[in-house]
């Protein structure tokens, strides 16, 4: 019987353990501390805590339960062994209509009117066709090409980067390091989509900001490391962004006492973008089980060194 062990040190995987029970009685799953649970072969995770990777003797496989990777930072004893993710298509849903949420409530000026109705103020803004806003999508993967795919699709005209280059219908595309100013050139919205990695981490400061039109706004859906938080704020606070939208943060959940909750401009969400259901993990992570002891190929396995 193959022996599952869940990890979080900052979130309760009571639930997603009783789905993979129902789907695979056959399989052993446990929580930490549990009886035999340091004996376990595969390791699904979220943030798991320091050491507790390098403690699993038998460990064969680590799932992450989410399409990230970057999480497992969070333990740095993980022994070198195939690392999958979770690859859910309604993911891609999900995403696109939360950033198309995003970018039609500053593109309309949404966040204007409701900054108006708090004063009594019946003001009309001026509106704009969708064309003659430019909009830049980092990280040009399967969520990112599918948002860029969608904006586009809606008239606006849309730009992506990424880590190597790409070909997506109406999308114009520039890829790695050196043509990453190009890129920024002329953008009025910029949407991070991007997995973090060494490369990554922070590439959302104040020279990305300073390339971008006057007044531009700043979507992250990808990690809280991507932002270097001090350059977002004093971006804000001189006009060089108008406004910026945040997901994600690099300690979750936020503080109830934290500043950013206030801040002039800057509009946050607890991270719910977009989220694989507890069905969808059970299910692939099981897949990957019985193709883990079948030797066969693994489903969404990661390149670890590239981080995704």
């Amino acid at each position: 019987m193959t022996r599952i062990v869940l990890l979080s040190q900052d979130s309760d995987l009571t639930e997603l353990r009783k789905t993979m029970q129902l789907k695979a009685p056959d399989i052993s799953v446990h929580l930490p501390g549990e009886a035999d649970a340091h004996l376990a072969e595969v390791a699904v995770c979220w943030n798991p805590p320091q050491g507790s990777l390098g403690a699993l003797k038998n460990l064969r496989l680590v799932h992450s339960l989410a399409a990230g990777v970057d999480h497992l930072r969070t333990d740095s004893s993980c022994p070198d062994v195939p690392v999958c993710r979770v690859v859910d298509p309604d993911l891609r849903r999900a995403m696109a209509e939360y950033v198309l949420w995003g970018v039609l409530h500053h593109h309309r000026h949404f966040d204007q009117m409701l900054a108006n109705q708090a004063q009594s103020l019946w003001r009309e803004p001026v509106q704009r066709p969708a064309s003659s806003w430019t909009i830049g999508v980092m990280g040009l993967g399967d969520l990112g090409a599918h948002v860029a795919e969608l904006l586009a699709s809606l008239s606006f005209n849309v730009r992506g980067w990424a880590r190597s280059p790409k070909t997506i219908a109406n999308v114009s595309t520039w890829a790695g390091p050196e043509q990453f100013g190009d890129f920024l050139n002329g953008v009025d919205c910029l949407i991070c989509l991007m997995p973090l990695t060494d490369e990554t981490q922070g590439i959302l400061n104040a020279s990305t900001f300073s390339q971008l039109n006057p007044g531009a706004v700043v979507i992250n859906c990808g990690r809280g490391g991507h932002v270097v938080m001090d350059d977002l704020l004093q971006a804000l606070a001189s006009d060089t962004l108008s406004a910026a939208l945040l997901d994600v943060f690099e300690h979750e959940p936020l503080a109830a006492d934290d500043p950013l909750w206030q801040t002039p401009g800057l509009t946050i969400t607890p991270h719910i973008a977009s989220s694989a259901t507890h069905e969808c993990i059970a299910e692939q992570v099981i897949a990957n089980v019985s193709r883990l002891n079948n030797n066969l190929t693994l489903h969404n396995q990661v390149n670890t060194r590239a981080g995704y």
